[in-house]
């Protein structure tokens, strides 16, 4: 039977989440409130059919309309998600952020670098890629998705070779950003490197950022460089002859 500090708490749960209306509600959203009471008053409503249990510790209130309940925001589903873990566009949405493409994905397409994340919160037809670098943990949302838009070799662009290789060298010339990437370059693969290599020498980078990159790479390797083929400087950073 429960006490009469637990009754009391599930009360004031109830009472907070029915005057809060449609939101999502989380254990944190009661810190003044014993723990173990609040996600068991929690746990009750959303047993009664009065909350939606979306992943652990987090509940959705929603309201009726005339075509059933409703549904959390999407934009609010992600955002919670990564507080759980740094969550980055990735693919199409990535591309589309950095102004290769004006195209919208089918399915959201995020990168982080968590084992995992609650396609609860992110939806379950959100394509995640998982276990990026903890370097990526220090970039902001475009370094990230420029690093990812290298990982696919520009195929994500709908720009002209020319028009592609412009507009990433554009994106480079954000203050401090070629220094953030190159900062993170050990941990991506080698054609990666080679890319951001390719990229920093047309956009005027030291001597010594560029030697720090063309010594991360096996001198016999060839890489494939998708739409960046056609920079100036692809051949000397390896890239494999056109096709």
């Amino acid at each position: 039977m429960p006490s009469k500090r637990d009754s009391k708490t599930a009360a004031t749960v109830r009472h907070r989440v029915e005057q809060g209306g449609e939101r999502l509600w989380r254990l944190q959203d009661f810190q003044d409130l014993p723990f173990a009471a609040v996600a068991q008053a929690l746990s009750r409503m959303a047993r009664a059919g009065e909350l939606r249990r979306l992943s652990r510790g987090v509940y959705f209130r929603a309201r009726q309309t005339a075509f059933g309940k409703s549904l959390p925001n999407p934009a609010d589903l992600q955002e919670l998600a990564a507080t759980k873990a740094p969550i980055f566009p990735a693919g199409i949405a990535g591309a589309s952020l950095l102004g290769f493409t004006t195209q919208t994905p089918r399915h959201a397409e995020v990168a982080t670098t968590a084992n995992s994340l609650p396609k609860a919160l992110l939806g379950k037809h959100t394509i995640v890629h998982t276990r990026r670098p903890a370097a990526w943990s220090k970039l902001d949302r475009e370094d990230a998705a420029l690093l990812d838009f290298l990982r696919r070799s520009g195929r994500t662009s709908e720009l002209s070779p020319a028009e592609t290789a412009r507009r990433s060298l554009e994106l480079l010339a954000v203050k401090g950003r070629l220094a953030r990437l190159v900062g993170v370059a050990a941990t991506e693969p080698p054609r990666v490197r080679a890319m951001l290599g390719a990229l920093a020498e047309l956009a005027g980078a030291d001597a010594s950022t560029l030697q720090r990159l063309r010594r991360s790479l096996h001198p016999l390797s060839r890489f494939d460089f998708g739409m960046l083929a056609a920079l100036s400087t692809a051949d000397a950073w390896q890239a494999k002859p056109a096709a």
